[in-house]
């Protein structure tokens, strides 16, 4: 369901997208300590935006969106964030944009959103293990794998209930 869009209207799309990726993001990690969840949980907010991207403008759309992502979590976070959220968007990316090719239109937002989530973590683990030079980060996984599914709902979910307003925008 990827539209085509002129190249002003989506550079301007993708600097909302951008925009709004980068505020849902500050507001994550405003709110998250107050759930008091493991190191490395997040809810995914701005992963949704991600999603929509995927679903209404593309797999290559969507990963120029994870690598901005990247670069933003490079200049907050330092080198390891930045490289970690780059890991992370970049299978996340993969894994939604194998899945609207093997089932196009048919797939839902719950199954894109807790596959997208779930390949984050593996990503960022993955990174970690290059970091580290060793897989030992690798045993955390089972602890992100259930957030992912839990988390993956809920952004599913959100991004169900947004659709409207977030069409609007593109």
């Amino acid at each position: 369901m990827s539209r085509t869009f002129s190249k002003t209207k989506k550079i301007t799309t993708m600097g909302l997208l951008f925009a709004l990726a980068m505020v849902l993001s500050f507001v994550e990690n405003t709110i998250v300590p107050f759930f008091g969840l493991p190191p490395g949980v997040k809810l995914g907010l701005s992963n949704i935006v991600v999603m929509y991207c995927m679903v209404y403008m593309g797999g290559g759309s969507a990963t120029q969106l994870a690598l901005l992502k990247g670069f933003f979590g490079f200049l907050t976070r330092g080198a390891t964030g930045g490289f970690l959220a780059t890991m992370g968007g970049l299978f996340s990316v993969a894994i939604m944009f194998v899945l609207k090719k093997l089932f196009g239109d048919k797939i839902n937002y719950y199954t894109l959103s807790i596959f997208g989530s779930l390949f984050h973590n593996i990503g960022q683990l993955a990174g970690a293990s290059l970091i580290f030079g060793s897989a030992f980060a690798m045993y955390y996984l089972p602890v992100l794998a259930g957030s992912a599914i839990v988390m993956g709902f809920v952004t599913g979910a959100i991004l169900k209930v947004v659709i409207p307003a977030l069409k609007r925008i593109g």
